[in-house]
């Protein structure tokens, strides 16, 4: 029994490019959507990288 949607199967170049051109518009609109959340929001979002700056500081490598 042989899946055609299992990883590993043949795709195109076709699939690939189109897959490609689909997750750079969908990182293209999460990256809109935060920024306009972080204009929105100016007090969530200083407390958010804030946040972020502490993990980074206290992150051991």
């Amino acid at each position: 029994m042989s899946d055609p949607d299992k990883r590993g199967a043949q795709t195109t170049p076709e699939d690939e490019a189109d897959r490609r051109r689909r997750r750079a518009a969908f990182l293209r609109e999460l990256h809109e959507a935060r920024e306009l959340r972080d204009r929105v929001q100016p007090r969530r979002a200083r407390a958010a990288r804030m946040r972020q700056a502490m993990r980074m500081r206290t992150f051991r490598w």
